[in-house]
């Protein structure tokens, strides 16, 4: 199923599919579109964003703090942004682009849910191929 669903991708879409599982913020995206993706307007790349999300392939969340057992300071994925709030913060240029000051904490993250990794992971049939 995986190789027939990305092949079907348009190339924007999988630019979004592959910043879903590179543990980035969504600002990240734009080394993975192509320069015609790259001129669109925001709003337009977030329609495009919001039909993957829809199919259930990526989720939308906060980038929240993390300590690790022994105490190392780091981020995770946080709260998950209700669908509803999608199209006003993906329309925001702001969440496009990396913070000045390097702090991730509540940065949009783009998600990669179980569904989705159907579609960026080979199956074990086609493995055998």
């Amino acid at each position: 199923m995986s190789e027939r669903e990305w092949q079907a991708l348009t190339k924007s879409e999988e630019a979004f599919m592959v910043n879903s599982y590179e543990i980035d913020i969504l600002a990240g995206v734009w080394g993975d579109l192509d320069d015609a993706d790259q001129s669109r307007p925001v709003k337009e790349l977030a329609g495009i964003l919001l039909t993957l999300i829809d199919r259930g392939w990526i989720e939308v969340r906060r980038v929240a703090p993390w300590t690790s057992p022994s105490g190392k300071q780091g981020i995770q994925h946080g709260e998950l942004v209700p669908r509803e709030q999608l199209p006003a913060v993906l329309e925001d240029a702001a969440n496009w682009e990396y913070p000045d000051d390097g702090n991730w904490i509540g940065a949009v993250t783009l998600v990669e849910t179980e569904a989705g990794k159907k579609i960026t992971r080979l199956s074990p049939g086609e493995m055998a191929e």
